[in-house]
């Protein structure tokens, strides 16, 4: 066995409570890495075709990298794998925290989980024993009581609780599953899956040291990240956090307003990083925002997670939920036309305790806004609430509802998309690809990611391949370097969707998938901006493993972890035709300086087909040819 992995699986059967432990050989890992690509093995194997995604055939999936829990920045990543009952197509979420390096130091690199267990529970995984214990009194609590719960049952306040909240017992389709009551697998509704298994929580105490081949060698990997965050584009998110983009947004006319009818927001400076490093951030008032009010996850020197604090008269805000990240901050701010920064923190802490993906949570409510601005919705509909744009009181309350799937909460807590179609109406101002909201980067900015939304096998999601800013003929010299050890030789304007920004969305696609696989921090280690590069990868790797392993074969991990979600969705009858965009970002937005601009149809239907014949695949169904798949080792799944 090589260094870095355990090569232990846990399997557990909650039909009947029975826990069993595989032991794959080392073929098995260096083909996946881990996390998702690992997942998806025991998708496409363990389950048959057409099974609900909240029945008890869905299989739940958990699992880390072989090198999770070794001591270098962006290693601690936990992926979390299902049916997704948000899309009906695959459904893929990561997270980051202390949870994924502490699962390692428990002796485990994935857990498995199949049916649903006769009443609640939580799995107990103890320095390599593992069992299911009774979750029956932690049913019905927020994600903070079960974690303060669970830690005095285990007898261990330093153990990690990977849960859900109240959102995904209620089976919210974009619940998510949370870790420290702020680290949340958000997308796709994993949490909503646990929920339906009636698995409350998987809580780890593991002290072991991850073993390393080359200790040396990795010390140099951690030296040189430590020289490099000084000068490099990450030492930013370290002070001001995702919150940052909120600036960033504004001026290139990218911020997702007025539920993307608007791509600025005049309030933008109330919700900006600054603003809530300088106002809100734990310590502000006491002028210790540095060491008060940044989390890391496991031995990370970047420190970008946010820590928020808050108790006066209007709002109060437990810093055991953090803070909101950018994503958060337009989903529940600018998506709304709110400009209230304590408000959009309380909803992000609400949808922490719930257990709620910020971004969809943000967005459904965001619809719901428009369709009663249009006439679409009444109060006869609503129970009585005017939901306008603007309204943070209103806002707030939608996120309790959509948690506790109580009155029109109930109707929203199944995704704007089936609500649209529930009700009948809205559909012309849905934000969603394969039924998944879009995150708060805009196609009509960066159109990269308007072939990216469509045609990713999860549906939208900004962490699926770089974006077009980095990729420009003013940026391209910053990254060069690192573009090409990809071969990515031809930058473009971020407004174009020609050849050359296909390959870039399919190739940094397929390095955004391999980082998933092996758990890896995209704001770590990535193609671009990020702190380390594809040469420390290599060397990090070859460290922690002892492989020699080659670029190459990590980006081949990462386009078969693509084709294999592909392959997945196939089975499920999501072909080509699911390939879309909303209707909505074909229409002019409206101010500032993207004032009529909106994806060109024409464009992006050409670029659709282009990215289907560059990664071999049927043109007209989209699904990979025998050929491709033979060509990345997938004869599997012919």
């Amino acid at each position: 066995m090589a260094k870095g992995y355990c090569g232990k699986i846990v399997h557990v059967d909650l039909d009947e409570h029975k826990i069993w432990i595989e032991k794959p050989d080392e073929s098995f890992y260096r083909y996946h890495l881990g996390g998702s690509s690992l997942n998806l093995s025991y998708l496409l194997e363990k389950m048959a075709p057409g099974i609900d995604p909240l029945s008890p055939g869905n299989v739940l999936a958990f699992s880390v990298g072989v090198f999770t829990g070794a001591q270098v920045s962006g290693l601690s990543r936990l992926t979390v794998t299902a049916r997704s009952p948000l899309t009906g197509a695959i459904g893929d979420a990561q997270c980051g925290g202390y949870f994924p390096a502490k699962l390692k130091s428990a002796g485990f690199d994935a857990v498995i989980v199949y049916g649903k267990s006769p009443s609640p529970v939580y799995l107990w995984i103890d320095q390599g024993k593992v069992e299911l214990k009774s979750g029956e009194h932690l049913w019905g609590k927020s994600t903070g009581d079960s974690e303060a719960l669970i830690r005095k049952e285990c007898g261990d306040d330093a153990i990690d609780v990977l849960q859900i909240g109240p959102g995904g017992e209620k089976m919210v389709r974009f619940a998510a599953i949370m870790n420290m009551c702020n680290r949340a697998a958000g997308r796709t509704g994993m949490g909503a899956v646990m929920g339906s298994k009636n698995l409350k929580a998987i809580a780890v105490r593991g002290t072991a040291k991850v073993e390393v081949a080359d200790p040396e060698a990795l010390k140099e990997v951690v030296k040189w990240g430590a020289a490099t965050i000084k000068t490099s584009g990450i030492q930013g998110f370290g002070k001001y956090g995702t919150a940052s983009e909120v600036a960033k947004g504004q001026t290139i006319g990218g911020l997702p307003t007025e539920n993307f009818n608007s791509g600025v927001f005049d309030e933008w400076k109330a919700l900006d990083g600054e603003t809530l490093y300088d106002t809100m951030l734990r310590g502000a008032d006491e002028g210790k925002q540095s060491s008060q009010g940044r989390e890391t996850c496991f031995s990370c020197i970047v420190r970008c997670k946010r820590v928020v604090e808050l108790d006066d008269e209007e709002q109060s805000l437990d810093p055991i939920y953090g803070g909101p990240e950018y994503e958060s901050i337009a989903g529940l701010g600018t998506y709304c036309r709110i400009g209230d920064l304590k408000a959009v923190s309380k909803a992000n802490e609400l949808c922490n305790q719930y257990g709620l993906d910020t971004i969809s949570c943000g967005a459904t409510i965001a619809w719901s806004m428009e369709c009663f601005e249009a006439g679409k919705l009444t109060t006869a509909d609503t129970g009585g609430m005017q939901i306008r744009f603007g309204d943070a009181a209103v806002m707030l309350e939608l996120v309790e509802k959509i948690g506790n799937r109580e009155g029109f909460g109930d109707i929203l807590s199944e995704g704007s998309a089936a609500a649209s179609k529930k009700l009948g109406i809205g559909e012309d101002f849905l934000i969603t690809s394969k039924g998944q909201e879009a995150p708060a980067h805009m196609t009509q900015v960066k159109r990269g990611l308007a072939l990216n939304y469509a045609v990713n096998p999860y549906g939208s999601d900004h962490m699926s391949c770089d974006h077009d800013l980095a990729y420009t003929e003013e940026s391209y010299d910053a990254f060069k370097t690192r573009y090409q050890s990809i071969g990515l030789t031809s930058p473009t304007p971020a407004r174009t969707l020609d050849a050359n920004k296909v390959e870039f969305v399919r190739k940094t696609q397929h390095f955004h998938a391999m980082m998933d696989s092996a758990c890896l921090c995209h704001f770590v280690w990535g193609p671009s901006w990020q702190l380390y590069d594809s040469e420390q990868m290599v060397k990090m790797m070859k460290a922690i493993t002892g492989w020699d392993l080659t670029l190459e074969e990590l980006m081949k991990v990462g386009e078969r972890r693509v084709n294999m979600m592909r392959i997945f969705n196939a089975r499920e009858g999501i072909t080509a035709e699911s390939d879309k965009l909303p209707e909505k970002f074909f229409k002019p937005l409206c101010g500032g300086v993207t004032d009529g601009v909106s994806v060109n149809r024409g464009e992006f239907e050409s670029a659709v087909k282009e990215y289907y014949q560059q990664n071999g695949w049927d043109t007209e169904t989209g699904v990979p040819t025998s050929t491709t798949l033979r060509r990345l080792d997938l004869e599997w799944l012919i």
